[in-house]
Order: structure tokens, then sequence, then C-alpha cells
């Protein structure tokens, strides 16, 4: 372990990056480092870092929209005067690297550090990198990567991959069952669409399941709508005999992992790895309307992996999807496979693996 540092992480902006951010920082915390957490200044993000002590930086900042626009010239703007208050404060505060977890909020951070001279680490969570981790890869001490493929769409720097670091509390040895869930002898069907849910996930996931209990499958259902669809879809399954806990959202998501034989999701970065750390076999449906379809790419790694089945959104309907429930639900030696797969993908040693990674860039520049 290296002499104390000072580590400035930027990490805001979405909870994909927040929550790993935070896990990383609290990573290097643990092992004797001073660091600052670098944020935008949206609400999402003081939800995320809930429990956090530590010194923050706010420094408000956006996107680019993918379109040359007025709206763009504004942003671009706003981005190049978030870029020199970074720089002003890290000269009045020089921190000995800057790691930097993708998306617009990391752009001001990482221009700073490479305009003074301070070693910054990029991660990315997607196969295919964001415009962020593209533009400062070249000078990065090093880009950390959570899925192995992400090689091929970067050629220049040094890649090195550690995985997608995760809360503390999404550790499989020492996650609680949930108390609530229904005490029932049959295979659970877990049914979630990222942090604001998905609506087609929901439509689908509710009519395949309905039917797969009129057919005479026993199944237990965990569902986490989003906020919109919580109402009807708990209404739908008491129609149709399912037994079903549903929740517009829920924290205790190690329980819920070790409860669920299948799932049916999205692919964002972040979800691919906590499955991958549970070893939660999947049907994954790409968001199709994700930047670069990153989440299709997430989706087709795992695929190769042995992990999880892919199909998107414009080929997906109810009753391809009950086939493919009951399909899987009878073969659950394939569902065993597909688990250990998957847990060889994200060891949960993946936020001291990136602290290793900034130490060894800030001590080799000193």
């Amino acid at each position: 372990m290296s002499a104390p540092l000072h580590i400035a992480v930027a990490c805001g902006g979405t909870g994909g990056h927040v929550m790993p951010g935070l896990a990383t920082a609290t990573a290097l915390r643990d092992r004797g480092h001073r660091v600052t957490l670098w944020l935008t200044g949206k609400a999402l993000e003081d939800q995320s870092i809930a429990g956090w002590d530590g010194p923050i930086v706010r420094v408000p900042a956006q996107g680019l929209p993918n379109r040359l626009s007025w709206a763009g010239i504004v942003s671009a703007y706003r981005i190049a005067r978030a870029a020199r208050r970074c720089r002003a404060i890290m000269r009045t505060e020089r921190p000995d690297a800057v790691l930097a977890m993708g998306s617009y909020a990391s752009a001001g951070p990482a221009w700073a550090a490479r305009r003074l001279g301070i070693p910054y680490v990029l991660h990315e969570a997607n196969v295919i990198p964001g415009r962020a981790i593209r533009f400062f890869a070249r000078h990065a001490a090093a880009v950390a990567c959570h899925f192995e493929e992400t090689r091929f769409y970067l050629q220049r720097g040094r890649i090195v991959v550690t995985g997608m670091p995760l809360r503390a509390e999404l550790n499989p040895a020492q996650a609680q069952p949930l108390s609530d869930l229904p005490d029932v002898d049959a295979c659970t069907l877990l049914i979630m669409g990222g942090s604001h849910g998905a609506h087609a996930l929901n439509e689908l996931g509710t009519e395949a399941v309905a039917g797969i209990t009129a057919a005479g499958y026993r199944i237990r259902v965990l569902h986490l709508t989003g906020s919109a669809d919580a109402d009807w879809v708990r209404d739908r399954y008491a129609e149709a005999g399912v037994t079903a806990w549903v929740r517009p959202f829920a924290k205790q998501m190690a329980g819920i992992y070790q409860a669920t034989t299948l799932a049916l999701c999205r692919a964002g970065a972040s979800t691919c790895a906590e499955l991958s750390c549970f070893g939660v076999p999947a049907l994954l449906v790409p968001y199709p309307h994700a930047a670069n379809q990153h989440q299709e790419a997430n989706a087709r790694a795992l695929e190769k992996a042995g992990g999880a089945d892919v199909v998107l959104e414009s080929n997906l309907t109810a009753a391809w999807l009950m086939d493919y429930i009951k399909e899987a639900l009878d073969h659950p030696k394939r569902l065993a496979r597909m688990s250990a797969a998957l847990k060889r993908l994200t060891p949960t040693s993946s936020a001291t693996r990136l602290a290793e990674v900034v130490e060894a860039s800030a001590t080799a520049s000193n």
C-alpha cells in the first residue's frame, strides 16, 4: 500500500456513475487516503451518496447534445466554464491523482488534471466507451474497464480490466434474505427495468407471467416497476392469481438477487455487473434508445460468456416471452451453467482493484 494520498473522484451525473465511484472512494479511504468526491450538484447525487461524510466538491455540468444546435453551443460553453472552475479548485488544493468515472461530469476534472499535470485514471462501465472516455483516454495514466471487450474500442492508452465497483452491501457473502417475500415453493422470476422502470417490460412481463400461471406453472415474481406502473402491475397479478412481490423500486437488491432464479431486465452496466456478481441468469432486453447501442453491446458480452440470453425489444412479444420462461425454468441445469459463467465475470474485489490502479498511477508520477 502506498503512502497516504489525496485522491479526487469525479463520479457525478447518474447513479450508474455515482455508485461505483462511491464504492471506489470508500475503498481508497479504507486504504488510508484522503478522498474528495467531485459531483455536479444534481439531486439524484445527494440521494446516492447518503452516508458519505468526506469532503465534496460540486461543479455544475451538463452533457453535449448529439447534434449541432444552439443548445449544444450553450452546453459547450458551460462545460468549458466548469473545466476552468475545476482547474482553479485543483490549483488551490492539488490532488495526487484524479479518478473519473465517465459521463459529462468527468470532462471538467479530467481536463483540469491534464492541464495541471496531475495523473488521471478513467473508468468505463460499458463495453462501448462514451465520448468523455474516448476523448481523454490517450493521455490517461490508465483506463480501467468493466468489460474485456472494451479493449477493441480503445486503441490507445493503458487498458486495465478491473471489473465494476459495486456497493459494499452488494456482497453475496453478506446478503440477508428479504423477510417480506411470499414464501412459496416455486421458481422466482425477477422483472426490472432499471432505476426508472421499463414500461414495455412491465406490460410484456405481466402478460407472459399471467399466461404461464394459467398454464399451470408455479412461479413467484419479484417485479420492480418504476414509479409509474406499480399499481396496475400489482392489480394485474392479483387478477391472474400470480404470487407476486411488486415495488416501484427497492434498496435491498442483494436479498432480491439471492432469491432470483431468472431475471428479465435491461442491460445497463450496473445491472450487468450485479447479475454477474450474484450469478443470476438473465434474459436481457437492451434499452433500444441507448447511445451507440451500448446496452446491446453489454448484453452481447454476457451472452458470449454464456451467462445470459438476449432479445431485442422490437422482437419481443408476450407469447415468445412466455415460451422462453417456461423453457428456461424447465431446464435448471442450463440455468446453473449460466449462473456459474456469470460469477466468473465480475469479482467482488473490483473496487479494490480500481483503487490499486489509482494508487499506482499517483505514486508513479511522484
